[in-house]
């Protein structure tokens, strides 16, 4: 057994945390995580209705598990239910990200809740700490969906220098080995949402997990077009990483056009729709190529701690 900061912190049995993908991870994704010793995680988007949110989150509070609450800062100031709704869940963990936590951390701590935010840079690590965050997610660029610019290992070498509490890495990893070398590296835990997306407990659809399986690890772009085509609010600084369809490859690169071009914006509504893969966003990390088959979100986080403890054990060798 794993046993960091983190797993003590949020009594887990594995330094695992399951990625809060809007739109893919609900209430039995996230049931699924946390029976594999884990967290799972609850994603919240912008259409997210409190009710949805309340359904989701009774999933794996009725089988007495662990779970937690994905929020975004940027969007919070005009939903403020969605917090609201997120603290009447009860969960063990929320994370409040793309943008400053601070607004938000003294009525999460007041609530008895811990608090996570992910940070793309060195300025997003000080304003995380400097409003109390309980850990610290350092997401690299290798991420799939909503990501910054630098790469997860530089990133994670730079938050550890830079605090003192548990540091969870998140961005490409998706083996046994990934998590151990993130750990050796001083990291608490992991954060994965790839290897969850061919997952059957999965919100996507099917559609959309046989697409994943059938992608290269190249064969992703960090891209703001479907944020531009959806007219969705998303700050700049955070395009999202997906696989490469017919729309990307029109359109990655002439957002300012697409900006301006309504019936092309309007391809991406109606594939998202009609479950147009080649239109619509899939959004998947730089590790999707290892992604190749559809099991249990269980099986997926007991296996990579099993292989998180193989790897560790054999790197002891090392030390001769």
């Amino acid at each position: 057994m794993i046993t960091t900061a983190l797993t003590r912190l949020l009594d887990l049995a594995a330094p695992v945390i399951g990625a809060p993908m809007a739109g893919v991870a609900g209430g039995e994704l996230a049931a699924a995580v946390s029976r594999a010793g884990g967290l799972g995680m609850i994603g919240v988007g912008g259409p997210t209705t409190p009710a949805f949110l309340a359904e989701q989150c009774a999933v794996p509070t009725e089988q007495h598990l662990p779970f937690g609450v994905g929020l975004m800062a940027w969007a919070l100031p005009d939903r403020p239910e969605l917090l609201e709704a997120a603290i009447a869940t009860r969960p063990a963990l929320v994370s409040v990200s793309f943008g400053d936590p601070a607004p938000f951390v003294p009525v999460l701590h007041e609530a008895g809740i811990t608090v996570a935010a992910q940070v793309n840079t060195v300025a997003d690590v000080h304003r995380a700490v400097a409003a109390g965050v309980d850990v610290v997610v350092a997401q690299g660029s290798e991420a799939g969906g909503h990501t910054g610019q630098r790469a997860t290992l530089p990133l994670l070498q730079e938050v550890l220098a830079l605090t003192d509490r548990p540091v969870v890495a998140a961005g490409g990893i998706a083996t046994g080995g990934g998590v151990a070398a993130a750990l050796a590296a001083g990291a608490a835990g992991v954060w994965i949402g790839t290897p969850l997306l061919s997952c059957p407990e999965a919100l996507n659809s099917p559609a959309a997990r046989a697409r994943v399986r059938a992608t290269a690890g190249e064969d992703t772009v960090l891209t703001r077009a479907f944020d531009v085509a959806q007219r969705l609010a998303w700050p700049e600084r955070w395009p999202g990483r997906a696989l490469v369809n017919d729309f990307t490859r029109a359109w990655h690169g002439r957002e300012d056009e697409l900006a301006r071009d309504d019936a092309a914006a309007q391809r991406v509504v109606d594939a998202r729709r009609t479950d147009d893969v080649e239109n619509a966003p899939l959004y998947a990390g730089e590790s999707v190529g290892l992604v190749t088959e559809e099991r249990s979100a269980t099986d997926v986080v007991r296996d990579l701690t099993a292989g998180a403890e193989q790897a560790l054990r054999r790197a002891a060798g090392l030390l001769g």
